[in-house]
């Protein structure tokens, strides 16, 4: 089947050119992961006094956000999620740490409010549902 001379060209079609299209997104995964990593270590701070050290408690930022700007409620806490581009259930479950049943409710409510629709799209792994915020809900959570 092959040519004398030609094999080459099997080579770079089918390694070289996948390689060069998949290598530098590795590199790049790898380089953000070890800049995070350094990011964290270095952002630790230690207090020492008389030989002992230890690690002073990691800054609440909640805290010093004013009282009016905070979600008062589990739909707003959904909406914020939602304004900051989450847009699976797993991922609003595990971000805020809600159970099942009760995050369904909510975004049952929530679309009939009119503050999120649900797009049921085809992805390559089958169909796949994204929720995203209407223009109210954005209004609603930044209001």
């Amino acid at each position: 089947m092959v040519q004398d001379g030609y094999g080459w060209i099997y080579l770079v079609f089918f390694l070289i050119i996948p390689l060069s299209r998949i290598l530098p997104r590795l590199v790049r995964k790898w380089k953000q992961k070890d800049q995070a990593e350094s990011e964290q270590f270095t952002q630790q701070s230690f207090n020492s006094t008389n030989e002992t050290i230890s690690q002073t408690p990691p800054r609440q930022y909640h805290e010093d956000i004013p009282r009016e700007m905070k979600p008062q409620s589990l739909d707003m806490l959904i909406l914020g999620e939602l304004n900051r581009g989450v847009k699976s259930f797993n991922s609003i479950q595990r971000n805020l740490g809600i159970d099942t049943e009760k995050l369904d409710e909510t975004l049952e409510s929530l679309e009939k409010q009119g503050l999120m629709k649900v797009q049921h799209k085809q992805g390559l792994f089958g169909p796949k549902i994204e929720l995203t915020p209407t223009e109210k809900g954005f209004k609603k959570f930044y209001s």
